[in-house]
């Protein structure tokens, strides 16, 4: 599991497509907390499962593509990180900072909360 800056975050996707990897924007935050903030980088799939359903869920993902998981502020996301590492996911990367820190650092118009 790599930990990536939200500033890093759309060069290292361009590069992996550039590799013709399809990568995922996992995002395991609640419902409700998605419907108050939320964002897609150009070139990623997003994927909205809580992270209590991950584990249910697991199938949906491809252990093969490079996921970046998405949280809050960047814990709940590390503790989702490191379970899919386990289940052999090849390529997972931890959105340090999270939502917030996109907020903070790469675009204001993305509300905070």
């Amino acid at each position: 599991m790599q930990q990536v800056s939200v500033v890093e975050l759309s060069s290292l996707v361009r590069q992996l497509m550039q590799q013709g990897l399809a990568p995922v924007l996992l995002d395991v935050r609640e419902p409700w907390e998605i419907a108050q903030a939320s964002f897609t980088p150009e070139g990623m799939r997003r994927l909205d499962i809580p992270m209590q359903q991950i584990p249910a869920r697991l199938g949906e993902l491809d252990p093969e593509q490079p996921v970046f998981v998405l949280c809050h502020h960047g814990m709940r996301s590390l503790q989702v990180a490191h379970f899919l590492e386990r289940q052999s996911h090849a390529e997972v990367y931890n959105i340090a900072g999270g939502i917030d820190a996109w907020s903070n650092q790469v675009d204001a118009t993305t509300p905070r909360y």
